[in-house]
This record gives C-alpha cells, sequence and structure tokens, in this order.
C-alpha cells in the first residue's frame, strides 16, 4: 500500500485538545506533514465535541473516563496489522499517553503535553509519565504554560518519555518572530523526529 506515492510506514491515530476539535488548523498541518513523510492518519472527535459541531455552543471536556473509552474504541476500530502509533495535541495527547501502556501501539507522539493546568504548577499531571515503558515522545515548547522547560526538567519521568524541545515555543509550539523561528518549523522538525522514529 502507499500514501503520496511511498510505502505506508504505520497508522497513526491522531486526538485532538480540549478547546479545538480534528479539523483546528494545527491538527490539519499536522496530519498533512505526517502524511507527506508515509503514515496514514486517523483523526477524529470526542463525544463532546461532536456535540459542540452540531450545536455550535461551547462544551467543556468529557471526564477521562468517557475520553478514554471512545479513544479505545477508536484503536480497536483501526487496529488490523498495520503498525500502529497514537499521537495527540494537549489533552488529546494526555489520553493517549494514558492509553498506550495497554494498546498494541508501538509508540506514542505528543504535542504540548499539558504537564499541569495553566496557573496551577502544582497541580502534576504526571503520575503514569513515572511508569510508561513504551516510546513516548513529547514535542514541548520551551516557554509552555503547561510544562515549560525550566520546570519539566524537575518532573520524575521514566526514560521511555524523551523530550524534545521547540526554542521559543508555546503551547501550540508557536514561537515570537523574534527567536528566528517559526511555528512550521518546529511542526517540520518534528515530524522529521517521527520519521526517524518509525523508518
Amino acid at each position: 500500500m502507499l500514501i503520496n506515492g511511498k510505502p505506508i510506514l504505520g497508522r497513526v491515530i491522531f486526538a485532538h485538545g480540549a478547546g479545538a476539535g480534528m479539523h483546528s488548523v494545527f491538527m490539519e498541518k499536522m496530519a498533512f506533514k505526517l502524511a507527506e513523510v508515509g503514515l496514514e492518519v486517523v483523526r477524529f472527535d470526542f463525544p463532546y465535541m461532536q456535540k459542540m459541531s452540531l450545536e455550535g455552543k461551547r462544551r467543556p471536556p468529557d471526564r477521562m473516563p468517557t475520553l478514554l473509552a471512545f479513544f479505545q474504541q477508536v484503536i480497536e476500530e483501526y487496529s488490523d496489522g498495520l503498525p500502529l502509533y497514537l499521537a495527540g495535541k494537549s489533552m488529546g495527547g494526555r489520553v493517549a499517553s494514558m492509553l498506550m501502556a495497554d494498546s498494541k501501539v508501538s509508540a506514542c507522539f505528543v504535542f504540548g503535553y499539558p504537564f499541569h493546568p495553566q496557573g496551577k504548577p502544582d497541580k502534576l499531571r504526571t503520575e503514569h509519565l513515572a511508569e510508561i515503558d513504551k516510546p513516548l515522545h513529547i514535542f514541548q515548547g520551551t516557554r509552555d504554560k503547561m510544562g515549560s522547560l525550566s520546570e519539566v526538567t524537575e518532573y520524575n519521568l521514566t526514560s521511555s518519555v524523551v523530550l524534545h524541545w521547540m526554542s521559543d515555543g508555546d503551547h501550540d509550539l508557536k514561537p515570537r518572530k523574534s527567536s528566528g523561528f517559526t511555528q512550521e518549523d518546529h511542526q517540520n522538525q518534528i515530524v522529521s523526529i517521527i520519521e526517524g522514529c518509525v523508518n
């Protein structure tokens, strides 16, 4: 099987963040770039986001058990022997990282992990990250308000968690103009790293 004229390297099931669904600019750009290197990308909306799209009203995310159960259903639907990877933007990445241990996936890729809620650095979401035994690649902006470089280096994370720091990036991995980088620079760097991981 080919994708964009290249052999399929595997399938990435890609979950969205809390505030924007699978059609956000970030999700679409990353999905396109991953497909360019030979990865089939599956995107989906969690139930609360589906309701938001239908009703046109903002809703808070579903509780974690609902998010986990729905994501697990998607994983099972697409488990057909093709090498499988999980990915997620922020909240979606957190859910993916919680599922990877008990799923038949080779690795997980997270774009902006929400190590803690914004403004609440003491409320860590890292307990399971001390026990993961499969490769978890986290692509994090150095000035992410949900886990900056200075904060995350103090956390107790297993050696299976690999941190890739995006210079001057915020939670969307977007740097300031003065940095000399662009969000697309960071996205291209991320995809290059992922391509090396799956080859």
